[in-house]
């Protein structure tokens, strides 16, 4: 299988969609996130999605295994929230590696699955991606009103988390690291220095690395108050595979942000916008043929090499993108001259 950026140079590729749209079709129940292992905790867990990689692994497979027949070539590992800060919640914060390392092997799994057992069009197999979230805590913000330089966290205690759970996720088998929904950029740095620092103690072959950011509000900044050309050059030092912008917006609202991107990125871009805006009952109405018009749009314009769908999108969203994408080239890398001192 060609590697990741020899792909990238031929053709845009398709990152899967909505992870948690997926799992609410099936309805589950406290016992069923519990699962027989996690009987008798003794708090509630319904709602933690990444405790299904250990509780209902067969799930969360057919769920990729929908990804891969709509034409994904990028898995996301279900670890949104498989950081021991964000598992405090659940009181489960001795349990993010193990988390990890379960959701790394039901992607590669399912896809080990789907390839061996399809007819798959002459696609040779497909990349995982350990998603690296943007925890419940911020490094940037304060949570308490009347004392704006309080911080619930550290920079030292956020660093530890996402170590803990790159480490798990490269034992697992990941093909990438994807950090995702950043918005509040001191957060992605943290997760930045601990993929720096992971690799460097480790001495391992260090993996590609996406990032992918969050525009807020019609503003065009994070919620932590970057702009997009800001957020850009704050984390550019990471010499990233990719950069780009998902979740918040549906790609009506997203456009005119991912075609500033395309303009100033360096490296690849990537886009995975929301089924459009919630309505009033936090549902997404937007259907997949909408969704994938103005995706079309975008890699026509030559904004676009990586694209998807968050949440609210589906299979069939991303279906509806593959087949709208698939003839259209690339964007192409701008030639950056280097500078000589």
């Amino acid at each position: 299988m060609k590697t990741i950026q020899e792909c990238l140079e031929n053709r845009i590729l398709i990152i899967d969609g909505a992870m948690g749209t997926m799992i609410q079709r099936h309805k589950l129940q406290e016992e069923d996130y519990r699962g027989e292992r996690f009987k008798n905790w003794h708090c509630d867990v319904k709602g933690n999605n990444d405790l299904l990689s250990i509780t209902q692994p067969q799930i969360i497979k057919d769920i990729h295994k929908q990804y891969l027949d709509a034409g994904a070539d990028i898995i996301e590992t279900n670890t949104f929230s498989s950081t021991s800060i964000a598992q405090a919640d659940y009181d489960m914060q001795s349990l993010p590696y193990e988390l990890n390392v379960a959701s790394a092997k039901c992607a590669r799994e399912a896809i080990e699955e789907y390839f061996s057992s399809s007819n798959t069009d002459g696609r040779e197999g497909a990349f995982v991606a350990g998603a690296i979230g943007p925890l419940n805590k911020t490094l940037s913000l304060s949570p308490d009103v009347n004392n704006p330089g309080y911080r619930a966290v550290t920079f030292d205690e956020v660093v530890a988390a996402y170590y803990g759970q790159i480490s798990g996720l490269v034992d697992g088998g990941v093909n990438l690291l994807l950090i995702e929904t950043i918005f509040d950029t001191l957060n992605a740095k943290a997760a930045i220095y601990a993929v720096k620092k992971y690799f460097r103690d480790t001495k391992k072959k260090e993996l590609p690395v996406m990032i992918s950011g969050t525009i807020t509000d019609a503003s065009g900044r994070t919620l932590s108050g970057q702009t997009l050309e800001a957020f850009y050059i704050s984390v550019m030092h990471a010499k990233p595979l990719s950069i780009g912008l998902n979740c918040a917006l549906g790609a009506a609202e997203m456009r005119s942000h991912i075609e500033e991107l395309s303009s100033i990125a360096a490296c690849y871009t990537s886009a995975y916008p929301n089924a459009g805006l919630p309505n009033a009952m936090g549902e997404y109405d937007e259907q997949p043929e909408q969704t994938a018009h103005f995706i079309e749009e975008w890699a026509e314009q030559g904004f676009v090499n990586i694209v998807g769908g968050c949440c609210g999108t589906t299979p069939d969203h991303i279906k509806h993108i593959a087949d709208h994408v698939r003839k259209i080239q690339p964007r192409k890398l701008p030639v950056v001259e280097e500078v000589l001192v």
